[in-house]
């Protein structure tokens, strides 16, 4: 699933091993795209409008204060909430980084700069992942469900 790394960043071997980084402090993101090295000189787009965005799309990774859950079953949701877009597209991987935030998308999603590549997602957090949200989620579960 995804490209081969093409940096000499590290691989997160395992959801624990993700949980480990964001347990360090800081605040982690996390990009699916063709990889750091394209990125910097990418822009993220609102394909709807049709306009340019002034910051990478990424989804958070370090918890809100209001989160009281397990941090593995933040990082799962977060990492399964996007992961279709690897799927679709072979080129495409996960990859932590970490960023300034100049702006939030049309999905709320924060928009970085000043980008700093962390880390590679394997597979197997992949899986995980989806076996963790299958596991401690309703996923579709609305107010009147």
């Amino acid at each position: 699933m995804g490209t081969t790394p093409q940096d000499d960043l590290p691989t997160v071997a395992g959801l624990d091993e993700l949980a480990g980084l964001v347990r360090e402090g800081g605040r982690f993101y996390l990009r699916y795209s063709k990889g750091p090295r394209q990125d910097r000189a990418a822009v993220s787009r609102d394909y709807e409008s049709g306009l340019d965005l002034p910051g990478l799309s990424v989804t958070v990774l370090t918890p809100e204060s209001w989160w009281t859950r397990p941090l593995e079953d933040w990082l799962a949701r977060q990492v399964r909430k996007y992961a279709s877009l690897v799927d679709e597209d072979p080129e495409r991987c996960g990859w932590v980084l970490r960023g300034r935030t100049v702006a939030h998308g049309p999905d709320h999603e924060p928009l970085l700069d000043d980008v700093e590549p962390v880390a590679y997602l394997s597979e197997k957090v992949m899986e995980e992942a989806l076996e963790r949200y299958k596991e401690h989620f309703e996923a579709g579960r609305g107010p009147n469900d």
